[in-house]
């Protein structure tokens, strides 16, 4: 049975030092997020509306 080092190493590029094909980390070219504004307006919404159910039927 191979040992551990040997089990593993077949799997390995011959040059373990190759570059990342998706790079990590931020740059000008992410887009920008539209925030959390579309949230608030959901949530002020059913609350508008809770308030005037409660004050048309209550």
């Amino acid at each position: 049975m191979a040992g551990d080092g040997d089990f593993y190493k077949h799997d390995r590029p011959d040059d373990p030092g190759l570059a990342e094909d998706r790079p990590r980390g931020g740059g000008p070219e992410e887009p920008q997020g539209r925030g959390n504004w579309p949230v608030w307006m959901v949530v002020l919404a059913i609350l508008v509306l809770f308030v005037l159910f409660v004050v048309i039927f209550g």
